[in-house]
Protein backbone atom coordinates (compact mmCIF):
# COMPACT_ATOMS: atom_id res chain seq x y z
CA UNK A 1 0.00 0.00 0.00
CA UNK A 2 0.94 3.55 -0.61
CA UNK A 3 1.13 5.79 2.56
CA UNK A 4 0.95 9.32 2.15
CA UNK A 5 3.81 10.02 5.03
CA UNK A 6 5.72 7.75 7.74
CA UNK A 7 4.26 7.59 11.14
CA UNK A 8 7.48 7.85 12.83
CA UNK A 9 7.51 11.75 12.54
CA UNK A 10 3.96 12.67 12.53
CA UNK A 11 3.47 12.71 16.21
CA UNK A 12 6.76 15.15 15.69
CA UNK A 13 4.90 17.11 13.28
CA UNK A 14 1.69 17.69 15.07
CA UNK A 15 3.55 18.56 18.37
CA UNK A 16 5.27 21.55 16.32
CA UNK A 17 1.80 22.66 15.96
CA UNK A 18 1.44 23.55 19.39
CA UNK A 19 3.48 27.00 19.13
CA UNK A 20 1.24 28.22 16.45
CA UNK A 21 -1.58 30.89 17.05
CA UNK A 22 -4.75 30.20 19.29
CA UNK A 23 -7.82 29.79 17.54
CA UNK A 24 -11.15 30.38 18.62
CA UNK A 25 -11.92 26.67 17.98
CA UNK A 26 -9.31 25.58 21.09
CA UNK A 27 -10.99 26.65 23.95
CA UNK A 28 -13.93 24.57 22.56
CA UNK A 29 -11.58 21.49 21.86
CA UNK A 30 -10.40 22.18 25.48
CA UNK A 31 -13.48 21.51 26.88
CA UNK A 32 -14.75 18.44 24.89
CA UNK A 33 -11.05 17.13 26.17
CA UNK A 34 -11.74 17.96 29.80
CA UNK A 35 -15.55 16.72 29.64
CA UNK A 36 -15.35 13.83 27.31
CA UNK A 37 -11.27 12.45 27.15
CA UNK A 38 -9.73 12.76 29.80
CA UNK A 39 -7.66 9.64 30.12
CA UNK A 40 -9.11 7.53 27.72
CA UNK A 41 -6.88 8.25 24.41
CA UNK A 42 -3.61 6.65 23.12
CA UNK A 43 -2.42 10.59 22.93
CA UNK A 44 -0.93 12.68 26.04
CA UNK A 45 -2.76 16.16 26.42
CA UNK A 46 -0.29 17.75 24.89
CA UNK A 47 -0.32 15.71 22.06
CA UNK A 48 -4.44 15.53 22.03
CA UNK A 49 -3.92 19.74 21.47
CA UNK A 50 -2.08 19.45 18.92
CA UNK A 51 -4.29 16.86 17.08
CA UNK A 52 -7.07 19.39 17.69
CA UNK A 53 -5.29 22.56 16.98
CA UNK A 54 -4.62 20.80 12.95
CA UNK A 55 -8.21 20.08 12.67
CA UNK A 56 -8.85 24.30 13.66
CA UNK A 57 -6.19 25.77 11.32
CA UNK A 58 -7.36 22.95 8.77
CA UNK A 59 -11.32 23.27 9.07
CA UNK A 60 -11.10 27.00 8.87
CA UNK A 61 -11.53 27.50 5.39
CA UNK A 62 -15.16 26.15 6.06
CA UNK A 63 -16.58 27.10 8.68
CA UNK A 64 -20.11 27.65 8.08
CA UNK A 65 -20.65 25.10 5.89
CA UNK A 66 -23.31 22.61 6.87
CA UNK A 67 -22.70 18.96 5.48
CA UNK A 68 -24.21 15.56 5.74
CA UNK A 69 -23.02 12.15 6.23
CA UNK A 70 -24.58 9.13 7.04
CA UNK A 71 -24.30 5.54 8.80
CA UNK A 72 -26.07 2.47 10.12
CA UNK A 73 -27.28 2.37 13.69
CA UNK A 74 -25.42 0.70 15.74
CA UNK A 75 -24.04 1.90 19.03
CA UNK A 76 -20.76 3.42 17.75
CA UNK A 77 -22.83 5.12 15.22
CA UNK A 78 -25.14 6.39 17.47
CA UNK A 79 -22.36 7.99 20.10
CA UNK A 80 -20.47 9.86 16.64
CA UNK A 81 -24.01 11.50 15.81
CA UNK A 82 -24.80 12.67 19.06
CA UNK A 83 -21.92 13.34 20.66
CA UNK A 84 -18.92 13.71 18.21
CA UNK A 85 -21.00 15.52 15.62
CA UNK A 86 -21.91 18.38 17.66
CA UNK A 87 -17.98 18.11 19.33
CA UNK A 88 -16.61 18.63 15.81
CA UNK A 89 -19.67 21.64 14.78
CA UNK A 90 -18.52 23.41 18.00
CA UNK A 91 -14.42 22.71 17.27
CA UNK A 92 -14.40 23.68 13.77
CA UNK A 93 -17.81 25.75 12.61
CA UNK A 94 -18.70 23.06 10.17
CA UNK A 95 -22.58 22.28 11.24
CA UNK A 96 -22.51 18.12 10.63
CA UNK A 97 -25.78 16.42 10.13
CA UNK A 98 -25.00 12.60 10.59
CA UNK A 99 -27.64 10.38 9.95
CA UNK A 100 -28.76 6.82 11.50
CA UNK A 101 -30.37 4.69 9.10
CA UNK A 102 -30.72 0.62 8.39
CA UNK A 103 -27.52 -0.89 6.99
CA UNK A 104 -29.89 -1.88 3.60
CA UNK A 105 -31.18 1.80 3.55
CA UNK A 106 -27.07 3.29 3.33
CA UNK A 107 -26.43 0.81 0.74
CA UNK A 108 -29.45 2.15 -1.47
CA UNK A 109 -28.67 5.56 -0.67
CA UNK A 110 -24.87 4.86 -1.93
CA UNK A 111 -26.42 2.86 -4.66
CA UNK A 112 -28.62 5.90 -5.96
CA UNK A 113 -25.90 8.19 -5.65
CA UNK A 114 -23.41 6.21 -8.05
CA UNK A 115 -26.39 6.05 -10.56
CA UNK A 116 -27.90 9.56 -10.62
CA UNK A 117 -24.42 11.50 -9.57
CA UNK A 118 -26.77 13.42 -7.15
CA UNK A 119 -24.87 14.57 -4.17
CA UNK A 120 -27.11 12.75 -1.37
CA UNK A 121 -24.31 12.32 1.22
CA UNK A 122 -21.01 13.94 1.89
CA UNK A 123 -19.52 10.92 3.07
CA UNK A 124 -21.29 7.19 4.05
CA UNK A 125 -20.06 4.76 6.44
CA UNK A 126 -20.01 2.04 3.64
CA UNK A 127 -19.18 -1.68 4.67
CA UNK A 128 -15.73 -2.75 3.23
CA UNK A 129 -17.90 -5.15 1.73
CA UNK A 130 -18.35 -2.79 -1.22
CA UNK A 131 -14.58 -2.67 -2.01
CA UNK A 132 -14.87 -5.15 -5.01
CA UNK A 133 -18.10 -2.63 -5.76
CA UNK A 134 -15.88 0.83 -5.26
CA UNK A 135 -12.55 -0.33 -7.21
CA UNK A 136 -14.36 -1.65 -10.12
CA UNK A 137 -16.59 1.40 -10.92
CA UNK A 138 -14.41 4.04 -9.46
CA UNK A 139 -16.93 6.54 -8.10
CA UNK A 140 -15.51 6.62 -4.95
CA UNK A 141 -12.54 8.60 -4.18
CA UNK A 142 -9.61 6.75 -4.14
CA UNK A 143 -7.93 7.77 -0.56
CA UNK A 144 -4.47 7.30 -1.39
CA UNK A 145 -4.52 9.43 -4.35
CA UNK A 146 -6.99 11.83 -2.72
CA UNK A 147 -4.51 12.38 0.38
CA UNK A 148 -1.48 13.20 -1.99
CA UNK A 149 -3.55 15.07 -4.09
CA UNK A 150 -6.74 17.34 -3.55
CA UNK A 151 -7.10 16.31 -0.14
CA UNK A 152 -3.46 17.18 1.26
CA UNK A 153 -4.30 19.92 2.94
CA UNK A 154 -6.97 18.69 5.25
CA UNK A 155 -5.28 15.24 5.92
CA UNK A 156 -4.10 15.24 9.29
CA UNK A 157 -0.43 14.70 10.19
CA UNK A 158 -1.26 12.22 12.84
CA UNK A 159 -3.88 9.95 10.93
CA UNK A 160 -1.37 7.32 11.52
CA UNK A 161 -2.59 4.39 8.63
CA UNK A 162 0.07 2.06 10.02
CA UNK A 163 -2.51 2.25 13.00
CA UNK A 164 -5.08 0.86 12.07
CA UNK A 165 -6.11 -3.04 11.63
CA UNK A 166 -8.57 -3.11 8.83
CA UNK A 167 -6.72 -1.59 5.98
CA UNK A 168 -6.68 -4.91 3.93
CA UNK A 169 -9.63 -4.93 3.47
CA UNK A 170 -10.60 -1.32 2.06
CA UNK A 171 -7.52 -1.75 -0.30
CA UNK A 172 -8.21 -3.09 -3.79
CA UNK A 173 -5.81 -5.55 -5.51
CA UNK A 174 -4.54 -2.38 -7.31
CA UNK A 175 -3.00 -1.31 -4.01
CA UNK A 176 -5.33 2.08 -3.59
CA UNK A 177 -7.18 2.67 -0.48
CA UNK A 178 -10.66 3.39 -0.96
CA UNK A 179 -12.29 3.48 2.53
CA UNK A 180 -11.04 4.51 5.82
CA UNK A 181 -12.07 2.11 8.53
CA UNK A 182 -14.81 3.76 11.07
CA UNK A 183 -15.81 0.49 13.24
CA UNK A 184 -14.57 -2.99 13.33
CA UNK A 185 -16.61 -6.36 14.44
CA UNK A 186 -16.71 -10.01 14.11
CA UNK A 187 -18.82 -12.84 14.41
CA UNK A 188 -18.01 -15.18 17.47
CA UNK A 189 -19.16 -18.23 18.61
CA UNK A 190 -21.33 -17.22 22.11
CA UNK A 191 -22.00 -19.27 24.89
CA UNK A 192 -23.03 -19.89 28.94
CA UNK A 193 -19.95 -20.30 30.29
CA UNK A 194 -21.74 -20.79 33.61
CA UNK A 195 -23.75 -22.99 31.64
CA UNK A 196 -21.10 -24.89 30.35
CA UNK A 197 -19.07 -25.29 33.87
CA UNK A 198 -21.85 -26.48 35.76
CA UNK A 199 -21.15 -30.23 37.34
CA UNK A 200 -24.27 -31.47 36.87
CA UNK A 201 -24.31 -30.03 33.14
CA UNK A 202 -21.01 -31.46 32.72
CA UNK A 203 -21.35 -34.73 34.13
CA UNK A 204 -25.14 -35.35 32.25
CA UNK A 205 -24.02 -33.82 28.84
CA UNK A 206 -20.44 -36.36 29.34
CA UNK A 207 -23.09 -39.46 29.93
CA UNK A 208 -25.12 -38.53 26.77
CA UNK A 209 -22.53 -37.88 24.13
CA UNK A 210 -19.27 -39.78 25.81
CA UNK A 211 -17.16 -36.47 25.43
CA UNK A 212 -16.88 -33.51 27.35
CA UNK A 213 -18.84 -30.43 27.35
CA UNK A 214 -16.72 -27.52 25.82
CA UNK A 215 -15.98 -24.95 23.14
CA UNK A 216 -16.98 -26.84 19.82
CA UNK A 217 -14.74 -27.16 16.95
CA UNK A 218 -16.80 -28.40 14.77
CA UNK A 219 -20.56 -28.16 13.85
CA UNK A 220 -21.06 -31.71 14.89
CA UNK A 221 -20.33 -30.95 18.45
CA UNK A 222 -22.70 -27.66 18.35
CA UNK A 223 -25.33 -29.74 17.43
CA UNK A 224 -25.24 -32.11 20.05
CA UNK A 225 -24.54 -29.48 22.25
CA UNK A 226 -27.86 -27.61 20.98
CA UNK A 227 -29.96 -30.52 21.64
CA UNK A 228 -28.53 -31.22 25.04
CA UNK A 229 -29.60 -27.52 25.94
CA UNK A 230 -32.67 -27.17 24.50
CA UNK A 231 -35.41 -28.13 26.41
CA UNK A 232 -33.44 -29.26 29.42
CA UNK A 233 -34.51 -28.24 33.11
CA UNK A 234 -31.94 -26.25 34.65
CA UNK A 235 -33.84 -24.95 38.02
CA UNK A 236 -30.76 -26.67 39.80
CA UNK A 237 -28.94 -23.47 38.50
CA UNK A 238 -31.84 -20.88 39.10
CA UNK A 239 -32.78 -20.62 35.58
CA UNK A 240 -36.37 -20.43 34.79
CA UNK A 241 -38.06 -20.47 31.62
CA UNK A 242 -37.55 -22.36 27.98
CA UNK A 243 -33.90 -22.82 27.70
CA UNK A 244 -32.97 -23.47 23.63
CA UNK A 245 -29.44 -24.40 22.42
CA UNK A 246 -29.12 -21.74 19.41
CA UNK A 247 -30.35 -18.54 18.39
CA UNK A 248 -30.37 -16.90 14.44
CA UNK A 249 -33.08 -15.61 12.45
CA UNK A 250 -34.99 -16.04 9.31
CA UNK A 251 -37.35 -13.49 8.53
CA UNK A 252 -37.11 -12.76 4.80
CA UNK A 253 -35.12 -9.46 4.97
CA UNK A 254 -32.02 -7.53 3.82
CA UNK A 255 -30.31 -9.14 6.82
CA UNK A 256 -30.93 -12.76 6.47
CA UNK A 257 -28.84 -12.50 3.10
CA UNK A 258 -25.72 -10.92 5.02
CA UNK A 259 -26.28 -13.87 7.51
CA UNK A 260 -24.74 -16.01 4.49
CA UNK A 261 -22.79 -13.69 2.63
CA UNK A 262 -21.03 -12.67 5.78
CA UNK A 263 -18.84 -16.11 6.06
CA UNK A 264 -21.32 -18.35 6.67
CA UNK A 265 -20.76 -20.43 4.00
CA UNK A 266 -17.05 -20.38 4.33
CA UNK A 267 -17.88 -21.36 8.47
CA UNK A 268 -19.21 -24.82 6.72
CA UNK A 269 -16.62 -25.09 4.55
CA UNK A 270 -17.50 -23.43 0.93
CA UNK A 271 -14.60 -21.61 -1.31
CA UNK A 272 -10.84 -21.53 -1.66
CA UNK A 273 -8.10 -20.89 1.13
CA UNK A 274 -7.06 -17.60 1.35
CA UNK A 275 -6.40 -14.65 3.49
CA UNK A 276 -8.33 -12.39 3.28
CA UNK A 277 -10.98 -14.29 1.27
CA UNK A 278 -10.70 -17.67 -0.46
CA UNK A 279 -9.35 -17.38 -3.81
CA UNK A 280 -10.17 -18.25 -6.63
CA UNK A 281 -13.49 -19.38 -5.40
CA UNK A 282 -14.84 -16.79 -2.58
CA UNK A 283 -17.48 -16.95 0.31
CA UNK A 284 -19.86 -15.96 -2.20
CA UNK A 285 -18.85 -18.74 -3.99
CA UNK A 286 -18.05 -16.25 -7.17
CA UNK A 287 -15.10 -17.70 -9.22
CA UNK A 288 -12.23 -14.95 -10.45
CA UNK A 289 -9.36 -15.46 -12.96
CA UNK A 290 -5.82 -14.58 -12.75
CA UNK A 291 -6.76 -10.86 -13.49
CA UNK A 292 -9.42 -10.87 -10.60
CA UNK A 293 -12.44 -10.67 -13.10
CA UNK A 294 -15.27 -12.89 -11.98
CA UNK A 295 -15.95 -15.67 -14.13
CA UNK A 296 -18.74 -17.53 -12.60
CA UNK A 297 -21.02 -18.42 -9.82
CA UNK A 298 -22.46 -21.82 -10.56
CA UNK A 299 -20.58 -25.35 -10.62
CA UNK A 300 -21.02 -25.83 -14.04
CA UNK A 301 -18.73 -22.41 -14.49
CA UNK A 302 -16.47 -23.56 -11.47
CA UNK A 303 -18.46 -21.42 -8.90
CA UNK A 304 -19.62 -22.73 -5.41
CA UNK A 305 -22.38 -20.84 -4.59
CA UNK A 306 -24.65 -24.41 -5.12
CA UNK A 307 -21.97 -26.82 -4.32
CA UNK A 308 -22.24 -29.44 -1.32
CA UNK A 309 -20.81 -27.60 0.68
CA UNK A 310 -23.16 -24.52 0.22
CA UNK A 311 -26.38 -26.36 0.21
CA UNK A 312 -24.86 -28.42 3.80
CA UNK A 313 -24.77 -24.71 5.39
CA UNK A 314 -28.54 -23.47 4.36
CA UNK A 315 -29.51 -27.23 5.83
CA UNK A 316 -27.89 -27.09 9.32
CA UNK A 317 -28.84 -23.37 9.81
CA UNK A 318 -33.01 -24.47 8.66
CA UNK A 319 -32.68 -27.46 10.63
CA UNK A 320 -31.14 -26.08 14.02
CA UNK A 321 -33.53 -23.03 13.61
CA UNK A 322 -36.06 -25.79 13.74
CA UNK A 323 -35.34 -27.62 16.36
CA UNK A 324 -33.20 -25.60 18.86
CA UNK A 325 -34.31 -21.85 18.65
CA UNK A 326 -37.01 -19.90 20.45
CA UNK A 327 -40.47 -20.13 17.58
CA UNK A 328 -40.29 -16.55 17.26
CA UNK A 329 -37.19 -16.25 15.99
CA UNK A 330 -37.92 -17.62 12.47
CA UNK A 331 -39.62 -14.46 12.09
CA UNK A 332 -36.72 -12.16 13.21
CA UNK A 333 -34.58 -9.72 11.61
CA UNK A 334 -30.36 -9.24 12.35
CA UNK A 335 -31.34 -6.15 14.72
CA UNK A 336 -34.02 -7.87 16.61
CA UNK A 337 -32.49 -11.40 17.08
CA UNK A 338 -29.24 -9.95 18.06
CA UNK A 339 -30.37 -9.31 22.05
CA UNK A 340 -32.34 -12.31 22.26
CA UNK A 341 -29.18 -13.75 23.98
CA UNK A 342 -29.18 -11.12 26.89
CA UNK A 343 -32.48 -12.25 27.93
CA UNK A 344 -30.73 -15.26 29.92
CA UNK A 345 -32.00 -18.36 28.11
CA UNK A 346 -30.21 -19.17 25.61
CA UNK A 347 -27.00 -21.92 25.72
CA UNK A 348 -24.90 -20.92 22.57
CA UNK A 349 -24.82 -18.57 19.16
CA UNK A 350 -23.01 -20.00 16.62
CA UNK A 351 -22.79 -16.48 14.75
CA UNK A 352 -23.06 -13.67 17.56
CA UNK A 353 -22.18 -10.04 16.08
CA UNK A 354 -19.84 -8.37 18.91
CA UNK A 355 -21.50 -5.15 18.05
CA UNK A 356 -24.24 -6.61 20.31
CA UNK A 357 -21.62 -6.69 23.24
CA UNK A 358 -22.59 -3.37 24.88
CA UNK A 359 -26.30 -4.98 25.34
CA UNK A 360 -24.93 -8.37 26.91
CA UNK A 361 -22.60 -6.19 29.60
CA UNK A 362 -25.73 -4.13 30.88
CA UNK A 363 -26.25 -4.41 34.76
CA UNK A 364 -28.92 -6.03 35.97
CA UNK A 365 -29.41 -8.33 32.84
CA UNK A 366 -29.81 -12.16 33.76
CA UNK A 367 -26.43 -13.13 31.69
CA UNK A 368 -24.17 -10.76 34.26
CA UNK A 369 -23.02 -11.52 37.30
CA UNK A 370 -23.27 -9.18 40.35
CA UNK A 371 -19.43 -8.18 40.18
CA UNK A 372 -20.10 -6.90 36.68
CA UNK A 373 -18.57 -9.81 34.77
CA UNK A 374 -20.52 -11.47 32.58
CA UNK A 375 -21.96 -15.35 32.54
CA UNK A 376 -20.76 -15.74 28.96
CA UNK A 377 -18.08 -15.93 26.88
CA UNK A 378 -17.11 -15.18 23.42
CA UNK A 379 -14.62 -17.78 20.97
CA UNK A 380 -14.00 -18.67 17.81
CA UNK A 381 -17.00 -19.98 15.64
CA UNK A 382 -16.72 -23.64 15.20
CA UNK A 383 -16.67 -24.85 11.60
CA UNK A 384 -18.37 -27.33 9.01
CA UNK A 385 -17.30 -30.86 7.58
CA UNK A 386 -15.84 -29.29 4.51
CA UNK A 387 -13.47 -26.56 6.06
CA UNK A 388 -9.88 -27.33 6.34
CA UNK A 389 -7.48 -25.51 8.09
CA UNK A 390 -6.45 -22.32 5.43
CA UNK A 391 -10.48 -21.46 4.52
CA UNK A 392 -12.22 -18.00 6.05
CA UNK A 393 -13.50 -19.38 9.28
CA UNK A 394 -15.61 -15.97 10.20
CA UNK A 395 -16.98 -12.51 9.30
CA UNK A 396 -15.62 -8.85 10.11
CA UNK A 397 -18.01 -6.00 9.24
CA UNK A 398 -15.68 -3.00 8.38
CA UNK A 399 -17.74 0.24 8.41
CA UNK A 400 -15.64 2.56 6.62
CA UNK A 401 -15.45 6.30 5.65
CA UNK A 402 -16.07 6.42 1.21
CA UNK A 403 -16.52 9.68 -0.53
CA UNK A 404 -17.54 9.52 -3.77
CA UNK A 405 -16.38 11.40 -6.57
CA UNK A 406 -19.94 13.25 -7.28
CA UNK A 407 -19.35 14.84 -3.92
CA UNK A 408 -18.31 18.26 -4.59
CA UNK A 409 -14.30 19.07 -3.40
CA UNK A 410 -15.28 21.56 -0.61
CA UNK A 411 -18.14 19.25 0.87
CA UNK A 412 -15.58 16.49 0.28
CA UNK A 413 -13.44 17.87 2.25
CA UNK A 414 -15.04 19.27 5.45
CA UNK A 415 -16.91 15.56 5.16
CA UNK A 416 -12.89 14.17 5.29
CA UNK A 417 -12.37 16.20 8.51
CA UNK A 418 -15.28 14.65 10.03
CA UNK A 419 -14.06 11.31 9.37
CA UNK A 420 -11.39 11.99 10.40
CA UNK A 421 -11.89 13.56 14.09
CA UNK A 422 -14.34 10.43 14.76
CA UNK A 423 -11.51 7.99 14.14
CA UNK A 424 -8.66 10.09 15.44
CA UNK A 425 -6.22 8.74 18.45
CA UNK A 426 -7.77 11.63 20.34
CA UNK A 427 -11.38 10.52 20.39
CA UNK A 428 -10.57 6.79 19.27
CA UNK A 429 -10.75 5.09 22.62
CA UNK A 430 -13.06 6.33 24.25
CA UNK A 431 -15.74 5.65 21.20
CA UNK A 432 -14.61 2.19 21.44
CA UNK A 433 -15.59 1.97 25.45
CA UNK A 434 -18.75 3.19 23.67
CA UNK A 435 -19.52 1.21 20.92
CA UNK A 436 -16.71 -1.90 21.46
CA UNK A 437 -15.81 -2.04 17.24
CA UNK A 438 -11.90 -1.50 17.56
CA UNK A 439 -10.06 0.23 14.63
CA UNK A 440 -6.98 0.91 15.54
CA UNK A 441 -4.07 -1.26 16.86
CA UNK A 442 -3.26 1.07 19.83
CA UNK A 443 -6.23 1.54 21.71
CA UNK A 444 -6.98 -2.50 21.42
CA UNK A 445 -3.55 -2.00 23.36
CA UNK A 446 -4.76 0.61 25.50
CA UNK A 447 -4.62 0.43 29.47
CA UNK A 448 -8.15 0.67 30.27
CA UNK A 449 -8.93 -2.45 27.89
CA UNK A 450 -6.55 -4.54 29.84
CA UNK A 451 -8.60 -3.33 32.90
CA UNK A 452 -12.17 -3.56 31.47
CA UNK A 453 -11.25 -7.08 29.59
CA UNK A 454 -12.47 -8.90 32.26
CA UNK A 455 -16.01 -7.98 32.09
CA UNK A 456 -15.75 -8.23 27.95
CA UNK A 457 -15.69 -12.62 27.82
CA UNK A 458 -13.03 -12.95 25.23
CA UNK A 459 -13.32 -9.70 23.45
CA UNK A 460 -10.28 -7.89 23.93
CA UNK A 461 -8.24 -11.12 24.06
CA UNK A 462 -9.87 -11.73 20.61
CA UNK A 463 -8.82 -8.70 19.31
CA UNK A 464 -5.65 -8.86 20.64
CA UNK A 465 -4.90 -12.35 19.37
CA UNK A 466 -2.94 -13.96 16.11
CA UNK A 467 -6.88 -15.37 15.46
CA UNK A 468 -7.99 -11.96 14.56
CA UNK A 469 -6.60 -11.37 11.12
CA UNK A 470 -8.69 -15.02 10.13
CA UNK A 471 -11.90 -12.44 9.89
CA UNK A 472 -12.26 -10.96 7.60
CA UNK A 473 -15.09 -9.15 5.06
CA UNK A 474 -16.45 -9.62 1.56
CA UNK A 475 -13.57 -9.20 -0.47
CA UNK A 476 -13.31 -8.04 -3.90
CA UNK A 477 -14.45 -10.77 -5.88
CA UNK A 478 -17.92 -9.30 -5.53
CA UNK A 479 -18.64 -6.78 -8.36
CA UNK A 480 -21.54 -5.26 -7.67
CA UNK A 481 -22.20 -5.92 -4.15
CA UNK A 482 -26.06 -3.68 -4.22
CA UNK A 483 -27.23 -5.96 -7.07
CA UNK A 484 -25.98 -9.26 -6.25
CA UNK A 485 -26.81 -8.97 -2.29
CA UNK A 486 -30.46 -8.65 -2.97
CA UNK A 487 -30.27 -11.73 -4.73
CA UNK A 488 -29.63 -13.65 -1.38
CA UNK A 489 -31.99 -12.97 1.00
CA UNK A 490 -34.65 -13.35 -1.64
CA UNK A 491 -33.27 -16.80 -2.33
CA UNK A 492 -32.28 -17.74 1.07
CA UNK A 493 -36.07 -16.85 2.23
CA UNK A 494 -37.21 -19.35 -0.13
CA UNK A 495 -35.34 -22.25 1.24
CA UNK A 496 -36.46 -21.20 4.87
CA UNK A 497 -39.44 -20.72 4.15
CA UNK A 498 -40.16 -24.21 2.50
CA UNK A 499 -41.17 -22.95 -0.80
CA UNK A 500 -37.80 -24.22 -2.29
CA UNK A 501 -35.28 -26.93 -1.13
CA UNK A 502 -31.63 -25.74 0.25
CA UNK A 503 -30.23 -26.82 -3.21
CA UNK A 504 -33.08 -25.27 -5.31
CA UNK A 505 -32.81 -21.97 -3.98
CA UNK A 506 -29.01 -22.29 -3.84
CA UNK A 507 -29.40 -23.38 -7.46
CA UNK A 508 -31.96 -20.27 -8.96
CA UNK A 509 -29.33 -18.24 -6.39
CA UNK A 510 -26.07 -18.84 -8.56
CA UNK A 511 -27.87 -18.52 -11.66
CA UNK A 512 -28.99 -15.20 -11.18
CA UNK A 513 -25.98 -14.07 -10.15
CA UNK A 514 -24.50 -15.26 -13.56
CA UNK A 515 -27.16 -13.18 -14.96
CA UNK A 516 -25.87 -10.06 -13.38
CA UNK A 517 -22.12 -11.08 -13.88
CA UNK A 518 -23.22 -11.49 -17.92
CA UNK A 519 -24.95 -8.25 -17.83
CA UNK A 520 -22.14 -6.35 -16.57
CA UNK A 521 -20.03 -7.74 -19.20
CA UNK A 522 -22.35 -6.91 -21.50
CA UNK A 523 -22.48 -3.70 -20.56
CA UNK A 524 -18.62 -3.50 -20.07
CA UNK A 525 -19.10 -0.69 -17.78
CA UNK A 526 -16.24 -2.16 -15.50
CA UNK A 527 -13.73 -2.34 -17.81
CA UNK A 528 -11.06 -4.71 -18.38
CA UNK A 529 -11.93 -5.73 -14.65
CA UNK A 530 -15.42 -6.65 -14.74
CA UNK A 531 -17.19 -10.11 -15.01
CA UNK A 532 -15.62 -12.26 -17.93
CA UNK A 533 -17.91 -15.09 -17.74
CA UNK A 534 -16.69 -19.15 -18.36
CA UNK A 535 -18.10 -21.54 -21.03
CA UNK A 536 -20.65 -23.82 -18.67
CA UNK A 537 -19.27 -27.47 -18.86
CA UNK A 538 -20.40 -30.85 -17.13
CA UNK A 539 -20.28 -30.01 -13.57
CA UNK A 540 -18.25 -32.91 -12.23
CA UNK A 541 -15.07 -31.86 -14.41
CA UNK A 542 -15.45 -29.18 -11.66
CA UNK A 543 -15.96 -31.26 -8.77
CA UNK A 544 -12.81 -33.66 -9.74
CA UNK A 545 -10.73 -30.24 -10.19
CA UNK A 546 -8.78 -29.42 -6.57
CA UNK A 547 -10.24 -26.75 -4.47
CA UNK A 548 -13.56 -25.34 -4.87
CA UNK A 549 -16.37 -26.48 -5.84
CA UNK A 550 -16.64 -29.91 -3.72
CA UNK A 551 -18.83 -32.77 -3.93
CA UNK A 552 -20.78 -34.11 -1.26
CA UNK A 553 -19.00 -36.27 1.53
CA UNK A 554 -20.20 -37.72 4.34
CA UNK A 555 -21.44 -34.84 6.57
CA UNK A 556 -21.53 -36.23 10.39
CA UNK A 557 -18.21 -36.63 11.33
CA UNK A 558 -16.63 -37.22 15.27
CA UNK A 559 -17.84 -34.75 17.35
CA UNK A 560 -15.07 -32.32 18.94
CA UNK A 561 -14.62 -30.06 21.72
CA UNK A 562 -12.27 -27.49 23.66
CA UNK A 563 -11.77 -26.40 27.03
CA UNK A 564 -12.52 -22.56 26.73
CA UNK A 565 -9.03 -21.66 28.94
CA UNK A 566 -7.27 -23.85 26.94
CA UNK A 567 -8.08 -22.24 23.92
CA UNK A 568 -7.57 -18.86 25.30
CA UNK A 569 -4.29 -20.23 26.42
CA UNK A 570 -3.66 -21.14 23.00
CA UNK A 571 -3.79 -17.33 21.91
CA UNK A 572 -1.01 -15.82 24.14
Amino acid sequence: MKLPFKSTTAMGMALALLSGPAFAGMDEAKAFLDAEIGDLSTLSRAEQEAEMQWLVDAAAPFAGMSIKVVSETIPTHEYESKVLAAAFTAITGIQVTHDLIGEGDVVEKLQTQMQSGENIYDAYVNDSDLIGTHWRYQQARSLTDWMAGEGADVTSPTLDLEDFIGLQFTTAPDGELYQLPDQQFANLYWFRYDWFNDAKNKEDFKAAYGYDLGVPVNWSAYEDIAEFFTGRDLSHMGVEGEIYGNMDYGKKDPSLGWRYTDAWMSMAGMGDKGEPNGLPVDEWGIRVDENSRPVGSCVARGGATNDAAAVYAVTKAIEWLQKYTPPAAMGMTFSEAGPIPAQGNIAQQMFMYTTFVPSLVEEGIPVMNEDGTPKWRLAPSPHGVYWSEGTKIGYQDVGSWTILKSTPDDRAKAAWLYGQFVTSKTVDVKKSHEGLTFIRESTIQHQSFTDRAPKLGGLIEFYRSPARVQWSPTGTNVPDYPKLAQLWWQNIGDAMSGAKTPQGALDALCEEQEKVLERLERAGVQGDIGPKMNEPKDPQEWLDAPGAPVAKIDEDPTPETIGYDELIASWQ
